[in-house]
Formats: C-alpha cells, sequence, structure tokens
C-alpha cells in the first residue's frame, strides 16, 4: 500500500507516460495492418484474390490509381506512421527519464535522509552504517523501480494484452483461443518464480549491506590496519565478502536466465501452432493472407513479446519490493524523540538541570541509568566519573533530548525538555565528544557549523575563547584553511580545541564536554583543560572526566556505577571518603610519582 500511495503522489506523470504507450501501441497495431493489407493489394493486382481488401474506415483508392501507386501510398503510410512512433517514443523517455531521475530518486532520497536526522541515536545504535548508506542509495533506486519498472511496464503490459487481444478476436475467435492455450501455464510458471526468488533478492541485499560495512570500516580505520600490518588480512575479509555477494548474485541470475528462456520457450509455441492451423484456415479461403494471417501473426508476435517481458518484470518487482520494504523501515521508523505540540521557547535560559527519577536503557538490555536524582545550579561546574560502560555519556545524551528516558523526568530551568522546543533547547546546549567530528570544509566553517549565520568576528572570539585562535592564523590560510576528511590533518587537541570553538559559538547557557581530555597527551591536556575552563565560566557544565586535573576543578564530582549515583561530593569530602573516586586518585598519584 506504501507502494502505490508513493505512486499515487506522481500520478499525473505515470498518466501521461501511459497516455503516451497508449498511441504508441495503437501505431503499432495500425503497422502490423497496414503492412497486411499492402500484401492482400498486391495479392489482387496479382490475381490471386477475386476482390479488392477493404480499407480501414471504408476508404477505397481512387479507380485511375495504379497498382504500384496503391502500393507506395500504403508503404508511405507506413514510413508515416514510423517517424511519429520515433518521435513519440523519444517524448516518452523524456518523461520517464524526468520522473525517474529529477523526481522519484531526488524525492525519495530526501524525504529519507530528512527522516534519518529526525530519528533518535537509538535507531543509529541498532543499524550499522554501511546499512543507513545503502537504504540512501541502492535501496531507493530499487524503490524507485516499483513505479518506472512495475507499475508502469505492469499497466502497459495488460493494456497491451487486452489491446492484442481484442484485434486477435476480432480476425478469428477460434484460433486466438488455440494459440493462447500456454498462457495459464506461463501465468503460474511466473508466480511460482517470484516466491522462489524474493528470499534471494532479500539476502543479496544483507550480503551487500556487509559489504559496504567493509569498506566503510576499513577506510576509517585505515591507520590502525597499516600500523598492524594487518592489510593482506583485511584484503582476504573484503574479498570473502565480495564473494558471497558474487555467489548470491550469480544464484539469483541462474534462476533468472533459466526462467526467461523458459517463457520464451513456451510463447514460441504459439507462433507453431498459428503456421499449422492458421495455416490450414487460410488453405481453405477461411482466412485471408496479408489481414488475417500475416497481421495475427504480427500481433501474436506482440503479445507474445509481453507475456515474455514477464521475466523481466517478476525480477524487478522482487528487487522493487526489497529495496522498498527496506526504505519504509526507515521511513515508518517512530520518531522516539517527537517535538512537543506546544513547545516551550524561553525568553532566556540560565541553565538549570534536574533529573527526578530518571530510569534509561537501550532495547530490551538491563538499565544504564537507574533511579537517578541530580540538581545542578545554574553556572555550576559538575564532573562525572566512573568506570566505562556505567552510563555517563547516556546521562549527557539524556539533556539535548537525543533520547527520552523510559521512566523519570529531566528538566531545563524547571521545565521538562519533553516540552521544550527542540530547537532551542539543542541550540542552548553546547556539546564536545571525546572523538570530535570535523567536516571536509574550512576551519572557519567547521566552528560556524551549527551557526553558519555568525560573524567572522564571532567565529574568532568563539576560537580564542577555546584557545584555538593562535594555532589557526598559523595555518597556512587561517580561518580559509581547508581541513580533510574528519580535520585528520590537525593533532588530537586542535580538533578538541575546533570542537570546543563550535559549541561555543552560540553561547549556550549549558556545556556539556563528554571525556574531552581522555586521548590527549598531557602537555596538550593542560591546553585543553585551561580552554574549558574558561569556556565554563557562567555556564552550567557537566564533564565526563576520569583524570584528576580534571576533575578537581569542579564545584561537586558525581561518581556513577551501575547507573546510579553512589557518591557526590567536591574534591576535598570525596578524598577524605572511602570509596571508588580516592581509589583513583590515589592510583594515579601513585602512577605520576613513579619515575
Amino acid at each position: 500500500m506504501r507502494l502505490l500511495r508513493l505512486a499515487w503522489g506522481y500520478r499525473g506523470w505515470c498518466a501521461a507516460m501511459l497516455v503516451l504507450q497508449a498511441v504508441l501501441m495503437a501505431l503499432a497495431v495500425m503497422l502490423v495492418q497496414i503492412g497486411g493489407l499492402a500484401i492482400d493489394v498486391i495479392r489482387f493486382h496479382a490475381g490471386d484474390t477475386p476482390s479488392m481488401p477493404t480499407l480501414p474506415f471504408g476508404i477505397r483508392f481512387p479507380e485511375s490509381w495504379p497498382a504500384m501507386t496503391q502500393v507506395i501510398a500504403l508503404s508511405g503510410s507506413m514510413i508515416l506512421i514510423a517517424v511519429v512512433r520515433a518521435a513519440l517514443n523519444y517524448s516518452y523517455a523524456l518523461v520517464s527519464g524526468t520522473l525517474v531521475h529529477r523526481k522519484i530518486v531526488v524525492d525519495l532520497r530526501a524525504d529519507v535522509y530528512a527522516k534519518l536526522q529526525r530519528l533518535s541515536l537509538r535507531f543509529y545504535n541498532d543499524q550499522p552504517a554501511g546499512t543507513i548508506i545503502n537504504r540512501v542509495t541502492g535501496d531507493v533506486q530499487s524503490t524507485r523501480t516499483f513505479i518506472d519498472g512495475v507499475l508502469i511496464q505492469l499497466s502497459i503490459l495488460v493494456m497491451s494484452l487486452v489491446v492484442y487481444l481484442f484485434f486477435m478476436l476480432r480476425i478469428d475467435i477460434g484460433l486466438t483461443i488455440v494459440c493462447l492455450m500456454t498462457t495459464p501455464i506461463v501465468w503460474w510458471t511466473s508466480i511460482r518464480f517470484s516466491q522462489a526468488v524474493r528470499p534471494m533478492y532479500d539476502q543479496t541485499r544483507h550480503l551487500f549491506d556487509a559489504l559496504v560495512l567493509r569498506v566503510s570500516e576499513s577506510v576509517d580505520g585505515v591507520t590502525v590496519i597499516k600500523s598492524l600490518g594487518r592489510q593482506s588480512a583485511e584484503i582476504a575479509r573484503f574479498k570473502e565478502a565480495n564473494d558471497l555477494v558474487q555467489t548470491q548474485q550469480q544464484a539469483v541470475f541462474v534462476k533468472v536466465s533459466r526462467f526467461g528462456p523458459s517463457i520464451q520457450f513456451l510463447t514460441q509455441i504459439n507462433l507453431v501452432v498459428l503456421l499449422m492451423y492458421g495455416g490450414y484456415l487460410t488453405s481453405i479461403d477461411r482466412l485471408s493472407l496479408g489481414s488475417g494471417l500475416i497481421v495475427f501473426a504480427g500481433l501474436l508476435q506482440q503479445f507474445s513479446n509481453q507475456v515474455g517481458n514477464l521475466s523481466g518484470l517478476v525480477g524487478t518487482v522482487q528487487q522493487s519490493l526489497t529495496g522498498a520494504r527496506r526504505v519504509f523501515e526507515v521511513l515508518d521508523a517512530a520518531e522516539e524523540v517527537v517535538p512537543p505540540d506546544d513547545p516551550w521557547v524561553p525568553e532566556t535560559v540560565r541553565g538549570e538541570i534536574r533529573f527526578q527519577g530518571v530510569w534509561f536503557q537501550y532495547g530490551d538490555g538491563s538499565p544504564v541509568l537507574s533511579d537517578i536524582v541530580l540538581k545542578v545550579r545554574p553556572g555550576e561546574k559538575i564532573a562525572i566519573m566512573g568506570a566505562v560502560g556505567q552510563g555517563k555519556s547516556t546521562l549527557l545524551s539524556l539533556i539535548p533530548r537525543f533520547y527520552d528516558p523510559q521512566c523519570g523526568t529531566i528538566e531545563v530551568d524547571g521545565v521538562d525538555v519533553r516540552r521544550w522546543d527542540l530547537p532551542t533547547l539543542r541550540r542552548s546546549v553546547g556539546l564536545v565528544l571525546q572523538e570530535p567530528l570535523l567536516l571536509s570544509n574550512t576551519i572557519g566553517a567547521n566552528i560556524a557549523f551549527g551557526f553558519p549565520n555568525a560573524s567572522r568576528e564571532q567565529v574568532r572570539m568563539a576560537a580564542r575563547l577555546a584557545a584555538a585562535h593562535e594555532f589557526i592564523e598559523a595555518s597556512p590560510m587561517g580561518y580559509d584553511t581547508m581541513l580533510g576528511e574528519f580535520g585528520m590533518s590537525l593533532s588530537g587537541g586542535q580538533r578538541q580545541r575546533l570542537a570546543l570553538a563550535r559549541a561555543l559559538l552560540t553561547d549556550p547557557a549549558i556545556l556539556l564536554l563528554d571525556d574531552p581530555v581522555s586521548a590527549i597527551d598531557p602537555e596538550t591536556e593542560h591546553e585543553i583543560v585551561s580552554a574549558m575552563n574558561a569556556a565554563s565560566v557562567g555556564r552550567t557544565t557537566l564533564t565526563v572526566a576520569n583524570r584528576i586535573s580534571t576533575l578537581r576543578g569542579a564545584d561537586r564530582i558525581i561518581i556513577l556505577d551501575h547507573g546510579r549515583i553512589v557518591q557526590e561530593g567536591s574534591h576535598e569530602k570525596l578524598i577524605d571518603e572511602a570509596g571508588h573516586y580516592r581509589d583513583v586518585v590515589l592510583s594515579q598519584s601513585s602512577s605520576e610519582s613513579q619515575p
């Protein structure tokens, strides 16, 4: 039904294509009929038939026209019809190309990408990157074939069969019935074939997803692969995935290759029957040679060709259905984070945050956060500490509504974040991740990514606040220096400071720092910590950290263990308590004191 509703949106274009095909079909029938008529005219003038054949619409040649003139007139009509058909075929190609490449694919790809932007991070946690890329590209192409390769072609097929059947019945009912006895077998065979190949097309898409994922992972991890000398192993892994795709596609190809000739063979039997029975009718003068047998043969050939197209059509149906199912899985995916009907837009944001009985889990797993109760005052600096997998990053992700908790509420300035205008909420929250994402663009454009209309002076101010201005100015073209993919030409500390500048450009009231110094060397760490301390002045700041240098400057430190807050207090308070914090401090102090 979704595919039919999709096609309905382009009904004007589809109708134009069908009208053009109907005219082309009518002209094709006229060509066959005029060809047969020309043969009968020649036979009449040769004395093989006693009467002049009747022209369409009761038209008669002038008696003064010699035989050759009549034949030339009929031949000229055929040439004229052929020219008109060529022009109409060109028009059909233009309409079809515009519909497919400028309408359906562009619109559907844009719809899928827009939906991906609205889905919560939970969807991305469950879907490999290769699968998502493949759905936006290959599956969209497969889906559009339902309209031009299935719906339109099926309509043309049905229309053709009806038209050719009508004209064949007009010539001779008995001959038509005898010649089409194989048609039910063809339809039954096509249905069985369709049922057999659909799982094979599904498996092909899954294997191709795995192949795309393999390429994506190898490109992202090329440094690790080369450093460990794993090139040969990765080539072998890619070859294995590629061979699986090839084997599966070959299995589909073999099945389709067998089906096509089988259908063609069944349809060619019709012509054998025609020559035998139709020839007999002609020999006893029940059927004329030109406008009877030869025209019937032309119509039957066209009819058989359309039936033969079932082999390609059945394969296209299964490809389009497989691609459409995967595309509509994205378009129909529930939007977990739904904007409120009456969004709350504050005049100013103070930055107070309150967690009240918050529980959160991914899928059917164990809770990642359990009964979190926490109040953060405006301008307060909170550090969050805990072992890997204790819910620290998840806690931060709930504030800008990347996810919604299963139980409890998160409030910003006393208002549930579910009631906030979502763009306003996220503009009020600056986020710096452990691995910052930089785009293939200029340094200035990367900083201004969240605020494209920012002036160059505003960009510079954010960079100064993030301690990034100095190294930017030292770059070859300053703020106009182009960065490569993911900013790999920069050091880790430089990328982190650009990410901090980007987060600060919108002057957010809340700053979330997700362990930004975990992968930074001690010297660079000092620069980043200094930049973070300067950036957090006057802002509510939550920092995920495990290094004492970062934790020490916080107003309050939260210790998470198995998703629960087990300790809370200042550095001085927690260092005097037995527990996880003091153990980590003593461990790090011991490591630093060793030569």
